[in-house]
C-alpha cells in the first residue's frame, strides 16, 4: 500500500489552488466599452476553466452500438462573477458593450462579429504567481449580465454580478504560451500530445 509520504511527492507542488488565477477581459474594437483591463482582473471573484466534450457517434450493429469519436463541441458558455464597486465601472462597460450590440431604445448596434466580439484569457497560477496554465477564449461576446438584487438585509455583503460569455472556440497553452504537455515521458516521444502547436 502506498505511504502518506509517497502520495505527497507524487502531488506536485501541493496541488492547484482554485483561488489563484488572473482574469482577462479585452475590449470589442468598435464599441468604446470604457473599460480598465487591469482593474476588472481584480474585480473577478469567480470563473471556470471551461468543460471539453467530444460528441460520440453511435453507430448500431447486430443489436449493439458501436461509439465513434465525433467532433469537438464547444457548447457550453463561459461565466465570471465581478465584484461591483461604487464606480461600477465593469457594470457600466458590460452594458455599453451590450448596448453597441443591440440599442436599449433603437434597436441598432454595429453589424460584423469583428467589431463587437473581443478575446478573453484566464491564466492559473500557483501561490507564487507563477503561470501553471492558460485558456484563450476567441471572438466572445456577453450573452447575458444578471441582476443586481438590492435589499436591506444585505448590509455586510458586497454586490457582485454574472457575466455569461459566448466564445466560438478556446485553445490552451502551458507557460509562456508554449502548449501545456500531456506525458513528458520518454516513451511518449514523438506522439501526438493533444495540445495545439504554437
Amino acid at each position: 500500500m502506498a505511504s502518506i509520504n509517497a502520495f505527497k511527492a507524487a502531488l506536485i507542488g501541493g496541488g492547484a489552488r482554485a483561488n489563484q488565477y488572473k482574469v482577462t477581459i479585452n475590449s470589442p474594437p468598435r464599441i468604446a466599452i470604457g473599460l480598465d483591463g487591469h482593474r476588472t482582473s481584480f474585480l473577478v471573484t469567480a470563473t471556470s476553466l471551461p468543460a471539453m466534450t467530444l460528441t460520440p457517434i453511435i453507430v448500431p450493429f447486430r443489436g449493439r452500438s458501436i461509439y465513434l469519436a465525433g467532433d469537438r463541441e464547444f457548447g457550453t458558455e463561459w461565466t465570471t462573477t465581478f465584484i461591483n464597486d461604487t464606480d461600477f465601472m465593469v457594470r457600466t462597460a458590460m452594458e455599453r458593450w451590450s448596448n453597441g450590440i443591440n440599442d436599449l431604445v433603437s434597436g441598432r448596434g454595429v453589424k460584423s462579429p469583428a467589431d463587437y466580439e473581443a478575446d478573453l484569457t484566464v491564466q492559473h497560477l500557483d501561490r507564487d504567481d507563477k503561470l501553471l496554465k492558460t485558456y484563450k477564449f476567441f471572438h466572445a461576446w456577453p450573452t447575458n449580465v444578471t441582476e443586481i438584487a438590492l435589499t436591506s438585509e444585505a448590509a455586510t455583503a458586497v454586490e457582485t454580478f454574472d457575466v455569461t460569455w459566448r466564445y466560438q472556440h478556446f485553445t490552451t497553452s502551458g507557460p509562456a504560451g508554449r502548449p501545456a504537455s500531456i506525458s513528458d515521458s520518454p516513451a511518449d516521444e514523438g506522439a501526438p500530445t493533444g495540445e495545439p502547436e504554437s
